[in-house]
């Protein structure tokens, strides 16, 4: 028999000795949903029980959630979606995760528990989704059910992250086609008098994504000093309009201005200028550089349909606006700019992301050379008698 101890303070947890000779805590501890419940642990000593109950009142001081049955996929992933990926991530990256839960991964994997989600589950679900869908879609859904569940490692909700352990699809890349340079210098003319030339200057010559582009301001753009700066960018997601901070290094920049740049720009602000004084009090001062006549900020889609109208126009084939990035890094490779300085320009977060684009103009680079070479030896191959 052990010594009487004292009944411990409420809130503390009880011990007792149970028919079949262990012993058994029980604490009152936190859930995933925020609410309390009884948990019990056992142990073949009082002493064995009595350090699982401290270890279960630590994680209760902690804050620390301690399921008393293991939760469902259902459960775990929403919960995790808004209180972890929503305070701290993008809502491009919220919004993405959450169309994936809501689609495949509640309404396939949703009954599981968390404790008996296997290696198999997973795998199943992936070749499942991928026949239903497409290799990259069940991809990216693989990814988003292993963030969710190292988040549930983290929290020691489950023990191991079993999707870590199932190799996701293998999604075809897609083949990057920039334009060529004579592709982009029949697009700038055909451009010339586009309202939204300017900003097709600054995603060819400097490789602005739309959202940069958007919510330029001309507080960041000096023209005397020939500097611009991209301290925010401008989306809309599920009908809402909003700003954020812009990806990867873009935020921490200041970019020396191409001489391609500076004359669009001073046009755009003359325009701008007249458009004010015709608006009168109509106009709405918001300091965005490309506006609507009212002065309100353009669209994202306005701006995309622009450019692939203008692109129509110039008899070119039609590419994403996004891809004007890499001809950006095309035209910068090809001029010899190291892939370090094309990443900072581009404003890479990693280098790889750089280098696959480069591995990509070297190719065509080489392809030029050797077509250029054939050129010169036949010009030069002497005659046959």
């Amino acid at each position: 028999m052990p010594p009487q101890r004292k009944r411990n303070p409420n809130g503390a947890g009880t011990i007792t000795k149970r028919k079949d000779g262990r012993y058994q805590a029980a604490v009152y501890v936190l859930q995933p949903d925020g609410t309390r419940a009884r948990k019990f642990a056992y142990g073949k000593t009082w002493a064995e029980c009595d350090a699982k109950r401290r270890d279960l009142l630590a994680k209760v001081d902690q804050g620390v959630p301690v399921p008393t049955r293991s939760a469902k996929l259902a459960e775990w992933l929403p919960y995790w979606l808004e209180n972890i990926i929503k305070p701290r991530r993008k809502r491009t990256t919220y919004a993405k995760y959450e169309t994936h839960i809501r689609l495949y991964l509640v309404p396939m994997l949703g009954s599981k528990r968390l404790e008996s989600l296997s290696v198999a589950d997973v795998r199943r679900f992936l070749v499942r989704l991928e026949q239903q869908t497409t290799a990259a879609t069940a991809k990216e859904s693989h990814r988003v059910l292993r963030t969710a569940l190292t988040a549930a490692c983290r929290e020691e909700l489950v023990m191991r992250n079993v999707a870590t352990l199932v190799e996701p699809p293998s999604a075809v890349a897609r083949d990057l086609s920039p334009w060529s340079l004579d592709e982009t210098l029949s697009f700038l003319t055909a451009a010339r008098k586009d309202p939204l030339y300017a900003a097709f200057v600054l995603a060819i010559a400097l490789g602005f994504r739309r959202g940069e582009i958007v919510g330029l301001r001309w507080e960041n753009v000096d023209l005397d000093k020939r500097e611009i700066r991209v301290r925010t960018q401008r989306q809309r997601v599920r009908g809402e309009a909003y700003e954020d901070d812009p990806k990867g290094r873009r935020r921490k920049q200041t970019l020396p201005l191409p001489a391609l740049c500076v004359a669009p720009l001073r046009w755009e602000r003359l325009r701008q200028a007249a458009l004010r004084e015709a608006a009168g009090d109509q106009w709405e001062e918001t300091g965005y550089v490309f506006t609507t006549r009212s002065g309100r900020p353009i669209e994202p889609r306005n701006l995309y349909r622009s450019f692939t109208r203008v692109a129509g126009t110039a008899g070119l084939r039609v590419i994403r606006l996004h891809d004007a990035r890499h001809g950006c890094a095309t035209l910068l490779t090809a001029a010899g700019v190291p892939p370090r300085v094309v990443m900072e320009i581009l404003g890479h977060s990693q280098i790889a992301v750089t280098m696959n684009i480069y591995a990509h103009v070297v190719q065509d680079t080489q392809r030029e050379a050797v077509s250029h070479l054939d050129r010169m030896l036949k010009r030069q191959r002497p005659d046959r008698g």
